[in-house]
């Protein structure tokens, strides 16, 4: 690899100083780097994938997993893999630290790398029958409250067969990816991010018996919103990857599948998952 592009969080990196110094450590190698516009947009990215320049071959992304993820999205769609540089606290997406960046970076200047494929999932919301929403998640995708102590009601189809009625603060669809974010807070298990499959995890469900499932990669899953008597529907909501809060009232569907893109990222040392596991969480 010797073109790059580097996505940065201005709040971790400030004045670009760092993203700067990784520009000269690549053009001293005789490669090529652009820094990209990182302004954060309503949607919650922090660049315009569209800007970024042809023939780029790695995107390097200066922050923690919150701005990988807002960058996944739009870089799977050009199939530009990512290389994560932590510069904020859990840094489980990374592929490596700020301490150790500068000998990863000559890693991938010598193209001594392996790259992950990450399953994505699609997002579709449809409102009184019409499409009023598409989007594609790395981590998860949740429906939840935002009241105070109030419940929503949802609904769970896998392949239009009923599930569940999950009373509670929602529900979230992650991917084996995302498994240690939202699903893990909310009581999911943790799976091998080389797995396909989906998650199905109820968020503080007000049942005992309310469990979460574990199904196929292929299967399509209907979330439904219900009213409810002790629900009101302007406060559940649906994000992608915690971005932008998507609105839902009484009626409204969402529909989660496996997303036709696959997230690419890169990494530099020779890790097990579980390695990763016991240093970070």
């Amino acid at each position: 690899m010797d073109r790059f592009c580097i996505i940065a969080n201005r709040e971790k990196d400030k004045g670009l100083a760092f993203a700067n110094e990784i520009v000269r450590r690549i053009e001293a190698r005789n490669g090529c780097c652009t820094v990209m516009a990182d302004a954060c947009r309503e949607d919650g990215s922090f660049t315009e994938t569209a800007q970024i320049p042809e023939g780029t071959q790695c995107a390097i992304v200066l922050g923690g997993d919150g701005t990988i993820l807002r960058a996944a999205a739009g870089l799977a769609k050009k199939e530009i893999p990512i290389f994560g540089i932590n510069l904020g606290t859990l840094g489980f997406l990374a592929g490596t630290e700020r301490q150790d960046a500068f000998p990863a970076i000559d890693r991938l200047l010598a193209d001594d790398i392996r790259i992950e494929e990450r399953m994505m999932l699609e997002a579709k919301i449809y409102s009184d029958g019409k499409k009023i929403y598409e989007g594609e998640a790395l981590n998860d995708v949740v429906v939840t409250r935002s009241g105070f102590s109030r419940l929503i009601c949802a609904e769970v189809y896998v392949n239009n067969e009923l599930l569940c009625e999950y009373r509670g603060d929602g529900v979230v669809a992650a991917t084996p990816t995302g498994s240690t974010g939202y699903n893990l807070s909310a009581g999911g298990p943790i799976v091998m991010p080389s797995a396909n499959l989906v998650l199905i995890t109820p968020i503080c469900p007000h049942s005992m018996s309310a469990k979460g499932i574990v199904i196929s990669a292929d299967d399509e899953v209907l979330i439904l919103v219900k009213e409810s008597k002790k629900t009101q529907e302007e406060e559940a909501f649906a994000t992608l990857d915690g971005k932008e809060g998507i609105r839902l009232h009484a009626g409204d569907r969402l529909s989660v599948r496996r997303a036709k893109t696959a997230a690419r990222l890169v990494r530099v040392k020779d890790r097990s998952f579980f390695d990763i596991l016991r240093t970070k969480l």
